[in-house]
């Protein structure tokens, strides 16, 4: 790894209120994203992964109580002031969330949200950020892309969302992506686009991509290494093919153990 990692987290601990105290979501975990590497963290629901992500951006509720450091390129994010933080959220780390249809605006055209973003963080005038959004949308592979740009959310296909999903975060040329489930809901020949997408993407713009999944046959695919996380902690870090042939935590080998196999008799 890099002696000086893009994305380094230490000691972090989240909790929230609860029915019957407080929840910890996160506890003191430890992290680092080197520059364009990705970053696979897998585990079963309700480990965290979800959590970390929206710490990295900022974007817990209200009431969490967070404790540790979270640096970007050697500058605290926790705690930052709202500005400083919206100008580093979205344009250097960005994020493609799980449920498009939740994450995308229903009011708005595809080509004005797409646009916001190297309008509003970018400096461009309308009419580039415009010409930007339909350029991303060829490079996301959807076809007729002024078509497609015209239309809200709620016209496009579940795959086409989530397409418009990874260039909304890629079209600012951020440093970080943060995918969590980007393949959720999907059905299989859809989900293999997605990743083939994810992985053209990350190797044409060069930002490193942390995919949180619970699927150990999706970071097989697309990542170098792999953080296996359990009721808020990184229980094991490896190599990707270091972590497959030789898992050292019990739950590590819970997890591959339970992966489908398939298997014909002789």
């Amino acid at each position: 790894m890099n002696e000086d990692p893009l994305l380094q987290i230490r000691d972090l601990s989240v909790s929230y209120p609860g029915a019957h105290g407080r929840f910890t979501a996160l506890c003191e975990l430890n992290l680092e994203v080197s520059a364009g590497e990705c970053l696979g963290l897998v585990g079963e629901s309700g480990s965290g992964k979800t959590a970390l992500l929206l710490a990295i951006l900022g974007l817990l509720p209200a009431q969490s109580s967070v404790r540790g450091s979270i640096r970007y390129r050697g500058g605290e994010l926790l705690g930052l002031e709202a500005a400083r933080l919206n100008a580093i959220r979205g344009a250097r780390i960005a994020m493609v969330f799980q449920e498009p249809m939740s994450a995308l605006n229903p009011y708005m055209r595809v080509i004005d949200q797409l646009s916001e973003v190297p309008h509003v963080h970018g400096g461009m005038s309308r009419r580039k950020a415009r010409q930007r959004a339909l350029e991303m949308l060829e490079a996301v592979h959807i076809g007729e892309p002024e078509r497609r740009a015209r239309q809200y959310p709620h016209e496009l296909s579940g795959g086409m969302r989530q397409r418009v999903m990874i260039a909304m975060a890629l079209i600012g040329e951020p440093d970080i992506v943060l995918a969590d489930e980007p393949t959720t809901a999907l059905d299989v020949t859809v989900q293999a686009q997605i990743l083939s997408l994810l992985q053209e993407m990350r190797e044409r713009t060069g930002a490193a991509l942390v995919l949180v999944t619970h699927d150990l046959g999706v970071v097989a695919q697309l990542a170098d290494r792999i953080g296996v996380m359990r009721g808020g902690r990184i229980v094991e870090q490896a190599e990707c093919t270091q972590l497959f042939s030789q898992p050292q935590h019990p739950y590590t080998q819970a997890l591959l153990s339970a992966m489908p196999r398939l298997e014909y008799p002789l």
